[in-house]
């Protein structure tokens, strides 16, 4: 069968695609045998899970409610109440000037971005394109896949700090970043996936003031940031002005299944969102919306991403970078500062194979990651150094995250010996 250059690109052999496989995949074939380390999906957090289920029990007991919940389409701007609490916690919260014309819901932080990347860059009426320029390699790998042309990306490799005797960490390089003619509009995650780094706020306002110098917006991926989930273990202030796209998301709270993401922007940005969602989906999902509405509408969403779902991933966090440190003692390793997300970036200096070639070893001995070298979309320069990364979750269980990186440890240091490192 023949496909249209649309089915060709979205059929294509993705890094997301990959990666998606490989957790369905390993889940089905090596059940209780593959340490899971390689996805994005979120931890377990039994109080959030109780209250969750508290929430949708009340809802179910309200026949209206019910009826609401699984019977009635939200408006293609997502569900009004959900949309009205929220304004009202971040501009309470963050002292954002936002109100419901403001933000728009998607059917999940993936569709969010295709739309995003698409009406903001690619092929303009006048014939001329635009890219979407990616200010930190390494970045998230399911952006490389999203643009509906080719060369959709552009981005700059960073500058390295070498911190203490094994951690390192990722800074723009301004003096290389360029924002040409060409540019639709700039994007950075924050923390970053997939190094769990957080730009420090005198970078993202130097973004700012060069997003506004050259008319372009500024994208920030708030995923796994301020004010909730709140996983940002090091300082950082939330970030919103009417040149900046905030997206947020439910699904590192703890509700990847209900695929509800959040986008912040100014007025015309969402009311483009809400026309492709009604043109793509009719309207997004509200059981999300929902779900979570007291907790937004109380504002004790803060207060549990801050007491409760942050320090949860904190502890996930230090036990990996302890069991790392254990188990790869006398390699030439290097760990990205874990300054956010749930994940461990790990950087094997001179790796003597590739990071493809690692993953499938780490997958045969029983550990999924995900090779480094996907993540770095838009960098058309040659650089080793993303052949010698991989990277780790850790929002899994305690024990199988510390076996997945005895695994590592294990097959990394095979790999040095076998090639007489």
């Amino acid at each position: 069968m023949r496909f249209s250059k649309f089915g060709q690109r979205l059929t294509c052999d993705a890094g997301i695609l990959s990666l998606m496989d490989d957790l369905g995949s390993a889940r089905s074939e090596y059940a209780g045998e593959m340490m899971m380390m390689g996805g994005g999906n979120p931890g377990h957090v039994p109080e959030f899970q109780d209250l969750l289920r508290r929430n949708l029990q009340e809802i179910c007991g309200d026949l209206a409610a019910f009826r609401e919940l699984v019977g009635a389409y939200s408006p293609p701007q997502g569900d009004a109440a959900f949309i009205d609490a929220l304004a009202e916690l971040l501009s309470r919260q963050c002292g954002w000037p936002v109100g419901p014309e403001n933000i728009c819901l998607t059917n999940g932080s993936q569709t969010a971005f295709f739309m995003l990347f698409n009406l903001l860059a690619g092929v303009y009426p006048d014939g001329s394109r635009r890219k979407i320029c990616l200010p930190l390699a390494p970045e998230y790998i399911g952006y490389a896949d999203l643009g509906l042309c080719d060369d959709f990306f552009v981005a700059t490799r960073p500058k390295i700090e070498r911190i203490g005797d094994d951690l390192f960490k990722y800074h723009i390089d301004f003096d290389a970043l360029e924002i040409t003619p060409d540019i639709g509009a700039i994007c950075v995650s924050r923390p970053t996936n997939p190094t769990g780094n957080v730009i420090t706020d005198s970078e993202v306002q130097a973004l700012d003031r060069l997003a506004r110098t050259h008319g372009v917006p500024l994208i920030i991926d708030n995923a796994y940031g301020l004010p909730f989930p709140g996983m940002v273990y090091a300082e950082a202030a939330p970030f919103w002005n009417d040149n900046t796209v905030v997206c947020l998301s439910l699904s590192k709270l703890g509700l990847p299944a209900v695929r509800t993401g959040i986008i912040v922007a100014r007025p015309e940005i969402v009311r483009a969102l809400a026309s492709m969602n009604a043109i793509m989906s009719l309207s997004p999902g509200s059981f999300g919306a929902m779900v979570t509405g007291k907790l937004f509408a109380s504002g004790e969403v803060v207060d549990l991403s801050r007491n409760l779902i942050g320090p949860f991933y904190r502890r996930k966090m230090e036990k990996a970078v302890a069991a790392v440190r254990r188990e790869c003692a006398g390699l030439p390793y290097r760990i990205h500062k874990p300054e956010g997300a749930m994940f461990l970036w790990l950087w094997f200096e001179g790796l003597p194979l590739s990071s493809l070639d690692f993953y499938r070893r780490l997958k045969r001995r029983g550990a999924l990651v995900v090779s480094g070298h996907y993540f770095f979309p838009g960098l058309k320069e040659e650089w080793r150094h993303r052949q010698e990364c991989v990277r780790v979750t850790y929002s899994q269980n305690d024990e199988d995250v510390a076996n997945g990186i005895a695994i590592i440890g294990r097959e990394a240091r095979k790999a040095y010996a076998d090639s007489g490192q």
